[in-house]
C-alpha cells in the first residue's frame, strides 16, 4: 500500500471510536458501513490540527469552499461550476431532505432506484413524503442499469414530484453514461418532476469508467437540478460533517439560502473539505490506485473461496455488491456471516426488496483485511 494510506493495522484501527469500530464486539471484523480504513490525507490533518491549535472551533463560514470545489470540478470532473452556487450543508442526506421539504408538498412522491442507499427511504418518510420505487434492471451478467420503463411508470404515479438519482450508484457501483443521464433528464422534464442528484461518490470513479457530472450536460434540466456531493466519501471524513449542495439556477440558490439555518455544516468540516479539494489530490490518487487493486483482488478471492457468489466489480467507490443467493443463506446472508463468520457486512434487504440475498462489502481497506473478510465469509458457509 502507498505510504499515504498507512498500513490499516487492525490493532491501530481498533483504537478508533467511530460506529464502524464500536457497533460490534472486538472479535467481529467490520466491513459494513461506508467508511474507509486508510490514514487521513496530510493536508486535512494539518487543516484541522491547525484550527484546533488556535481555538478555531466557532460557527462555520463557507470561506473558500465554493472556489475549492469549483477548481476540483473543473480539473477532475470537466465541469464548470459557479462558486457562488456552491453551498455547504451538514451532509448529503440532510441537504436532500431539507430541499425536498422546501420544494415538495407533504405526501408528495419521491422516485428512487432500488437497490439503493437505505437512508433515502427513511429520511424522506420522516419528512412526510412517500417513496416510489423505480427498480434498476439487472442483466444475466449481474450488471445493473437504469430502467426507462420503470422510471416512466414511477413518474406517472399520482403525486410523483421529484426524482433522486444516485450517481455513481450505491451499492452497485455503477457509473451512468451521458446518454443514461439525458434519458433521466428528459423523463423528468416531460413529467414536470424536480431532479436531485447525489454525486457523493464521484471523486472515487475507477478506470476505465468516466464520470459525467449531471450539471455538465447540455440539457435544460442540468440548469434546474440540485446536485449534492461531499469530500466525505472521497477522503473519508464523514465525521467532520460538511457536504455540498450546488444549485443549477438562481431559484435553486434561493431555496438553499432560505434553508441556511437548517443546513449549517461543521466549521472544521468546511476547512477539511477545502484542504481535500485543493491539497488532497495526491492522497486521492493513491486511494484510487489501491481501490482499483482491491476490487480485482476481491474477484480472485471470491473465485477461490466463494465461487458461487456473484460479483460485478464496481466502477466507482469502495463498496462491493455481492449476490449470495446461490449460497443458500436466505434473504439476509449478512446475518449468517456475522453469526458464523464474525464478519459484519451490509445487509442486502436494507437496500430494498431487490437486495434480498445480497450483501454489501466494504473494500476500502488493506488487501490483508479484505482477504480475512472473505476467509470468514467462506468459513461461515462451510460451518452452515
Amino acid at each position: 500500500m502507498d505510504a499515504l494510506l498507512g498500513t490499516c493495522s487492525l490493532p491501530l484501527l481498533r483504537r478508533r471510536t467511530s460506529v464502524k469500530w464500536r457497533a460490534y464486539p472486538a472479535d467481529v471484523l467490520p466491513a459494513f458501513v461506508a467508511e474507509m480504513d486508510f490514514d487521513l490525507a496530510p493536508p486535512i490533518t494539518r487543516a484541522v490540527s491547525g484550527a484546533l491549535a488556535i481555538g478555531d472551533c466557532g460557527y462555520p463560514h463557507r470561506g473558500e469552499l465554493g472556489e475549492a470545489y469549483a477548481a476540483f470540478a473543473a480539473g477532475r470532473l470537466g465541469w464548470d461550476v459557479d462558486p457562488g452556487r456552491v453551498y455547504p450543508v451538514p451532509d448529503v442526506k440532510t441537504g436532500l431532505a431539507e430541499v425536498i421539504g422546501a420544494i415538495t408538498p407533504p405526501g408528495a412522491g419521491i422516485v428512487i432506484n432500488p437497490p439503493v442507499y437505505p437512508p433515502f427511504r427513511f429520511r424522506f418518510s420522516l419528512y412526510g413524503r412517500r417513496v416510489i420505487d423505480a427498480p434498476l434492471a439487472r442483466d444475466e451478467t449481474g450488471r445493473y442499469d437504469l430502467d426507462p420503463a420503470a422510471i416512466e411508470a414511477a413518474l406517472s404515479q399520482p403525486g410523483a414530484a421529484a426524482y433522486l438519482l444516485c450517481s455513481p450508484h450505491n451499492p452497485t457501483g455503477n457509473v451512468w453514461s451521458a446518454e443514461q443521464l439525458e434519458m433521466v433528464a428528459s423523463l423528468c422534464q416531460r413529467h414536470g418532476a424536480i431532479l436531485l442528484v447525489d454525486e457523493i461518490h464521484a471523486p472515487l470513479v475507477l478506470p476505465p469508467a468516466r464520470f459525467v457530472p449531471f450539471g455538465s450536460l447540455d440539457h435544460e434540466m442540468a440548469g434546474q437540478a440540485f446536485i449534492f456531493t461531499s469530500a466525505s466519501k472521497g477522503w473519508n471524513i464523514p465525521g467532520l460533517k460538511c457536504g455540498i449542495a450546488i444549485a443549477g439556477s438562481p431559484a435553486g440558490s434561493a431555496v438553499l439560502e432560505q434553508r441556511a439555518g437548517a443546513l449549517s455544516p461543521a466549521h472544521l468540516g468546511v476547512l477539511a473539505s477545502v484542504a481535500a479539494f485543493t491539497g488532497g489530490l495526491p492522497w486521492l490518487d493513491a486511494a484510487l490506485r489501491q481501490l482499483d487493486e482491491n476490487r480485482a483482488l476481491l474477484a480472485r478471492l471470491l473465485r477461490g473461496h466463494l465461487p458461487a457468489a456473484g460479483y460485478c466489480p464496481p466502477q466507482a467507490s469502495f463498496l462491493a455488491w455481492l449476490d449470495c443467493r446461490a449460497l443458500g443463506l436466505g434473504d439476509d446472508p449478512a446475518a449468517v456471516f456475522l453469526d458464523r463468520g464474525r464478519v459484519a457486512v451490509g445487509s442486502g434487504p436494507d437496500f430494498g426488496s431487490q437486495g434480498r440475498g445480497f450483501v454489501r462489502l466494504n473494500i476500502g481497506t488493506s488487501p490483508a483485511l479484505i482477504t480475512e473478510a472473505v476467509r470468514r465469509m467462506a468459513a461461515a458457509c462451510q460451518e452452515r
